[in-house]
């Protein structure tokens, strides 16, 4: 769930600051965009270049920039820009000043101006931790609706013993990626992808297949992923790669082991998204061995391969959401309009191969969505990432 979040990583005086640096480097792999705030106590811990090299960022500190040319660093901006602003390790101090919304750091003015949701992983001495007043200011920042992920026991830098230790960088972002997950629009929701050519086999080399690469199925169930979705993504040979856990890659060559794969799934589905692009035929006799060349012409007799999507559209139940792609290359929009009724769908994206950047082989897309009652919505050219969000937000629609 934290692939693509914005998160500001704030960080304080304290001795687990050095946790930090672990705590931005798993964000960071887990595929966020991670700005680092540091309060000036901070620097007595962990060095901004540490911080800047890990998160691919400069690290923010100051009001100015540059006080010569008067230059000033927007904390609005920030606050603004980010989906979680996490205060790890935050000391008793920083809490306090939280919680009584007292601005004397950058960070300060950062968390007085944020619009996101807030977490916070404090870090202290036992004793600090279980004075009433820390009790009373995080029981006040929790009321206030921000995240608490609680400090561990263990050894302190005190040379004591007990509560008040930063949960370790795992468990936090354990919380992070819980916390996202229980916000995200599709959680709960099941969802089919298919991507990719078919191959349909000749002779033991050869095959009749198509030009597809994925891409556009694979962004599609990455998104819907990263919108809490359990994604089957069902796929023709493609070197794409899945980047969630909560994607299951079903790898297949023909239409017909698509076909088994998507009745196996299709039944428990709520949503189905069938990008891939399935060979219309197949040779009608497969040679086992590699066919040699002939000085006479070679004549391949075929037949139609199964309408994978028009077989689910006939198992279709009222509660299920269907959507399939068209590839044209004329009378678009009547061969669109065509297949929704066909094939019993809610939406159809068409792409056309008269659109330049369209289509197979690139990673950009120029679409249309037609629903089932005939409304149209035309895109302009964008990345098959951002075609996959528009269709995301097509289905939030539908969903509700």
């Amino acid at each position: 769930m934290l692939k693509g979040k914005k998160i500001i990583l704030a960080i304080t005086g304290s001795i687990a600051a050095y946790k930090a640096a672990e705590l931005l480097r798993a964000f960071v792999k887990r595929g966020a965009e991670v700005r680092v705030v540091l309060t000036k106590s901070a620097h007595d811990f962990v060095t901004p270049l540490t911080l800047a090299t890990l998160s691919q960022h400069r690290v923010y500190s100051d009001f100015t920039e540059d006080e010569d040319q008067g230059t000033w660093t927007n904390h609005v901006d920030l606050g603004l820009w980010a989906d979680l602003m996490i205060v790890a390790p935050a000391t008793a101090n920083t809490i306090a000043k939280m919680s009584q919304g007292i601005c004397d750091e950058f960070l300060l003015a950062v968390y007085l101006s944020a619009k996101c949701p807030i977490a916070i992983a404090p870090a202290m001495d036992l004793d600090m931790y279980a004075h009433e007043s820390t009790q009373n200011n995080l029981q006040i920042l929790e009321e206030r609706g921000h995240l608490l992920i609680d400090s561990e026991s263990g050894f302190l830098a005190s040379g004591l013993e007990g509560k008040g230790r930063m949960a370790e960088p795992e468990n936090i972002v354990k919380a992070i990626d819980e916390f996202f997950n229980s916000k995200a629009p599709l959680r709960g929701k099941k969802c089919l992808v298919t991507a990719g050519p078919t191959y349909e086999k000749i002779d033991a080399v050869r095959f009749i297949g198509n030009y597809s690469s994925g891409k556009m199925g694979f962004a599609i169930a990455d998104q819907l992923a990263s919108m809490g979705a359990e994604v089957v993504l069902v796929s023709g040979p493609s070197s794409e790669q899945v980047q969630q856990e909560n994607i299951t890659r079903i790898d297949v060559e023909s239409a017909a082991e698509m076909l088994e794969a998507c009745l196996i799934h299709f039944p428990g589905c709520d949503i189905l998204v069938k990008s891939a692009a399935v060979a219309d035929y197949k040779p009608k006799h497969r040679a086992d061995i590699k066919l040699k060349k002939q000085d006479q012409d070679l004549s391949i007799e075929l037949s139609p391969t199964v309408d994978i999507l028009a077989r689910l559209g006939e198992m279709k139940k009222a509660h299920q959401i269907t959507i399939g792609f068209a590839l044209e290359t004329n009378n678009e929009l009547e061969h669109a309009k065509s297949k929704i009724q066909r094939k019993n769908l809610d939406l159809i994206v068409l792409n056309s191969l008269q659109d330049t950047g369209a289509g197979f082989g690139h990673s950009t897309n120029k679409v249309t969505f037609i629903d089932k009652h005939n409304k149209i919505a035309n895109f302009e050219l964008k990345s098959k990432r951002d075609v996959a969000l528009d269709l995301s937000k097509k289905i939030l629609e539908l969903c509700s």
